[in-house]
């Protein structure tokens, strides 16, 4: 099947770089969410981040024109009739990702491909969700999804080859590498990472080292661009602790419990960047 238009449903921060992303490799896009004001920011943000690419010459204002002129926004899912691939990209909360596809499935073509962007979820789980598990697999970007270029693919147990394939070309269309993982809990990446941000917390926590202290020890000691604890502010503490419990429930292993302190900040409404506090603070705009 070959991927025209791309319906894109949650317009935060991973569904606007995944709107950009494949409206600038040339695909129609439609951007979806359910309030007009969180599109009309999206809006915004690709904007800004299309201009700086301009401005860095690495597009032209021509493509950067061009690529506005693919998106189309929406509140309306039924404006998805002619998507040919659905990337879900709502908030890391299983109930709603299954809501979100069941209310899909009058709406989309019969041979239309469903993915999410799930970073930690059972895909064969959400698939189950659907009438056409073996159309629908883990599309995980990393953020900032303009400049990552990592792509996670993570069929299912039901997941067809044959769309496995169309994903991988998909993915490398937008000039993205492909790792596949299998259907594990957090796939490989949040696998590995979040247990280590964790793992600073706790450190935190125990008064083993201050935030700064915590932060500079590993991007100095280990060559990382970004300490672990302005890490997970990036991601959002809200999400680090989501993939935290879904390792723990998926493994059943004390070692995946998730911080003491991790749990407070997100009971505080402490999510980090995207909140305006966390382990650092991040003054308003």
């Amino acid at each position: 099947m070959k991927i025209k238009e791309v319906g894109i449903i949650g317009s935060g921060q991973m569904g606007n770089g995944i709107a950009h992303v494949c409206a600038l490799s040339g695909y129609k896009v439609v951007l979806i969410d359910i309030a007009q004001d969180a599109l009309d920011k999206a809006m915004g943000v690709i904007n800004k981040n299309l201009s700086r690419q301009v401005q860095k010459g690495k597009i032209t204002q021509e493509d950067m024109d061009s690529s506005l002129n693919r998106i189309s926004i929406s509140t309306d899912s039924s404006t998805l009739n002619n998507a040919d691939l659905i990337i879900e990209a709502a908030t890391e909360n299983f109930d709603l990702k299954v809501k979100i596809f069941k209310g899909l499935l009058d709406h989309i073509k019969g041979d239309c491909l469903l993915s999410t962007n799930t970073s930690s979820m059972s895909i064969t789980k959400l698939a189950a969700a659907t009438n056409r598990p073996e159309k629908f697999i883990g599309l995980h970007f990393m953020n900032p999804v303009p400049v990552m270029k990592l792509v996670e693919l993570i069929p299912g147990i039901a997941t067809s080859d044959e769309m496995l394939e169309t994903i991988k070309e998909f993915a490398q269309s937008l000039g993205k590498t492909v790792a596949t993982s299998k259907d594990y809990p957090a796939f490989i990446a949040n696998r590995i990472l979040m247990p280590m941000i964790n793992e600073a917390i706790c450190a935190l926590y125990e008064g083993v080292g201050d935030v700064e202290s915590i932060d500079t020890a590993m991007k100095l000691g280990m060559g990382h661009p970004m300490g672990p604890l302005a890490l997970a502010d990036f991601i959002g503490l809200d999400t680090c602790l989501a993939i935290m419990n879904v390792l723990h429930e998926g493994f059943g292993n004390p070692k995946y419990s998730p911080s003491p302190l991790l749990v407070k900040y997100v009971e505080a409404g402490w999510y980090g960047v995207k909140s305006g506090k966390g382990f650092y603070d991040y003054p308003k705009k």
